[in-house]
C-alpha cells in the first residue's frame, strides 16, 4: 500500500458522516511521505520543534504547538508518543512512530476523541509494522 493510501484510505477517512480536515504523515526529517491536499505549508523549523517535545516532554507548552502558521495550544496527550493540541473549535494529534509522525487536523463537528482515534489508530499498527 502506498503512503498516500494511508492518508486518502485511513487518516481521511468517514467517521459518522465526518473527516479530518487535513492529515499526513511526516518523516523525522520532515520529509513528508504523504499528505492530504488539505495539509498546510509547514517549516521545517516546526517539524523540528515538534520532535523535540517528543525527546524533551513539555517543551511545546509554553510557545504552543506551531504547524503552517497555526498555533495550536498544547493540552494533554502521552509523554513521547503522543501531543494533542487545541485550537477554537478544532486541533491538531501528533503520534509519533519509529520513523515518522501521523499528523490529523480536525474541526467541529469531529471531535477530539475521534481525531484521536483516528491518527493513534494509524500510528499504532505502523509502529507493530515496524514503521
Amino acid at each position: 500500500m502506498s503512503w498516500q493510501a494511508y492518508v486518502d484510505d485511513h487518516l481521511m477517512c468517514d467517521v459518522d458522516g465526518h473527516h479530518l480536515t487535513a492529515a499526513a504523515i511526516v518523516g523525522h526529517d520532515g520529509s513528508v511521505w504523504a499528505q492530504s491536499s488539505s495539509f498546510p505549508q509547514f517549516k521545517p523549523e516546526e517539524v523540528a520543534a515538534i520532535m523535540k517535545d517528543f525527546d524533551e516532554p513539555g517543551s511545546l507548552a509554553p510557545t504552543g504547538l506551531h504547524l503552517g502558521g497555526t498555533k495550536y495550544m498544547v493540552i494533554q496527550g502521552e509523554s513521547g508518543a503522543v501531543i494533542r493540541g487545541k485550537k477554537g473549535s478544532g486541533g491538531i494529534t501528533v503520534k509519533k512512530t519509529s520513523q515518522a509522525m501521523i499528523l490529523g487536523i480536525y474541526d467541529e463537528p469531529l471531535t477530539p476523541g475521534q481525531c484521536n482515534m483516528i491518527v493513534e489508530r494509524l500510528g499504532d499498527y505502523l509502529i507493530d509494522q515496524g514503521l
